[in-house]
C-alpha cells in the first residue's frame, strides 16, 4: 500500500511566526512552543527552522520531549518544560540544560533540594485550573522563591480563542495581582493571548498553535499539504453499500476511489459521514461511510480523470476546516498525523 504524501513548509510556518512577532512591542519576546513534537510536525525541523528567526526559547510539554528536541537543536538554545520537573527527571534537566516551569509546591521543594543551582520558571494559575501554583500557594514560598532567581512567572488563559469572554479580564487581573511589583520576566498568552491584546503580552508572548496555520490565527499561512494516494476505484450500481456497517448506500450509479489512509494515520473516524471532503485539485469529492484504520472511500463520479491521490489538507481545506468536520478542533488534527506519511520539507 503506497502512504500519503505529507508535506510542511518551514518557512510558511517562519511567516507565521514573524506575524505573531509584529503584534507585540519589540520589548516582548516572541518564543515558540514546539510540544507534541512540533504539534505533529517534527520539533527538530520547527526549532532549526525557527532560530533562523531569533527564537532563542522553546517551550516543550514534558522533560523527554525538551530530550530529544536538545539532541536534535544542539546547546545555544534554552528549552523550558511546561510539565515542571517531575519525579524522575533530575538528571535529564541537568545533563540536558532544560529549564522546567515549576507547577506546585512540591515540584519547587523538589527541584531546590535536589538542583539547587539549575535554571527554573514558575508557573502560575490565574483561574484555568489545570497547572500552577494557586495565589495562597505562591504566597507562601514567593520571598524564598525568588531569592532564588527564576528565569519566568508563567500562567495560561483559557478561553483566549473566545475574545468577548469575561474569563480573560479576570486571569489577566489575577495574574497581576500575583506578579506586579516583581523584578522577574512574566507570560501570559500564547497565540489566542497575543490576539487579544498589548495588556496580555507582558514580557513574553509563547506562540504555539498559530504558528502551524490553527485557528485562532485566521490569518494564518497555511503549514502543511497533505496527499492521500488512490489505492483502487470501482463502479458502484444503486443500492449497493460501501464501506464498515453499510455506512453509505449509492442511490445512482457511482464510481468509487479507495485511498490509503485511515484513522491509523491521524484522520479520525468521525470524519466519516459528517460532509468531510478530498479534493482534486479545486473540486471537492466527498468522503462517504465510515473511516477505517487504512483507508477510507471517496465519491469520485463526477471527476472526468481519477487523479493518482487527492488532497484531504490543502489551500480549500485547512487543518480547522477538516477539524470542524469532525467535530474537533485543528490541534489534534495536526498533533495526530501519522508515522506513515511520506514526510517532505520545502526546501531541503
Amino acid at each position: 500500500m503506497g502512504t500519503g504524501i505529507l508535506t510542511i513548509a518551514p518557512d510558511a510556518l517562519a511567516k507565521n511566526w514573524q506575524a505573531l512577532d509584529g503584534m507585540s512591542d519589540r520589548r516582548v519576546e516572541t518564543t515558540a512552543v514546539v510540544k507534541a513534537d512540533g504539534y505533529g510536525l517534527g520539533a527538530g525541523i520547527v526549532a532549526q527552522r525557527l532560530m533562523r528567526e531569533g527564537v532563542g526559547i522553546f517551550f516543550v510539554a514534558a522533560t523527554e520531549e525538551g530530550m530529544a528536541l536538545r539532541k536534535a537543536i544542539g546547546d545555544t538554545a534554552d528549552i523550558r518544560i511546561l510539565s515542571g520537573h517531575m519525579a524522575g527527571d533530575t538528571d535529564m534537566l541537568r545533563d540536558f540544560n532544560l529549564t522546567p516551569m515549576l507547577n506546585s509546591v512540591d515540584q519547587i521543594n523538589r527541584h531546590f533540594a535536589t538542583l539547587p543551582n539549575h535554571a527554573f520558571g514558575v508557573q502560575l494559575d490565574s483561574g484555568m485550573n489545570r497547572l500552577g501554583l494557586e495565589p495562597v500557594e505562591w504566597d507562601s514560598v514567593k520571598i524564598d522563591t525568588l531569592t532564588r532567581g527564576p528565569v519566568l512567572l508563567m500562567s495560561h488563559l483559557a478561553c483566549a480563542d473566545d475574545p468577548e469572554n469575561p474569563l480573560n479580564a479576570q486571569q489577566l487581573a489575577c495574574f497581576r495581582d500575583m506578579t506586579d511589583g516583581l523584578d522577574v520576566p512574566r507570560s501570559l498568552a500564547a497565540t489566542g493571548g497575543i490576539l487579544l491584546g498589548s495588556d496580555y503580552h507582558f514580557d513574553l508572548v509563547r506562540p504555539g498553535v498559530g504558528l502551524y496555520g490553527g485557528a485562532p490565527f485566521v490569518d494564518a499561512t497555511p503549514v502543511v499539504h497533505l496527499s492521500l494516494p488512490v489505492i483502487q476505484t470501482r463502479d458502484v450500481q444503486p443500492g449497493e453499500y460501501v464501506g464498515y456497517g453499510n455506512g453509505w448506500q449509492a442511490q445512482t450509479p457511482a464510481k468509487i476511489a479507495t485511498l490509503a489512509a485511515g484513522y491509523a494515520d491521524g484522520l479520525i473516524r468521525a470524519m466519516g459521514g459528517n460532509a468531510t471532503q478530498v479534493y482534486a485539485g479545486a473540486t471537492p469529492c466527498e468522503v462517504l461511510g465510515r473511516v477505517s484504520m487504512d483507508m477510507l472511500t471517496v465519491d469520485v463520479t463526477h471527476l472526468d480523470e481519477v487523479p493518482e491521490s487527492l488532497d484531504i489538507l490543502c489551500a480549500h481545506q485547512t487543518v480547522d476546516d477538516l477539524a470542524d468536520k469532525a467535530g474537533t478542533i485543528g490541534y489534534e488534527i495536526l498533533t495526530s498525523l501519522g508515522a506513515r506519511y511520506t514526510r517532505r520539507i520545502l526546501g531541503e
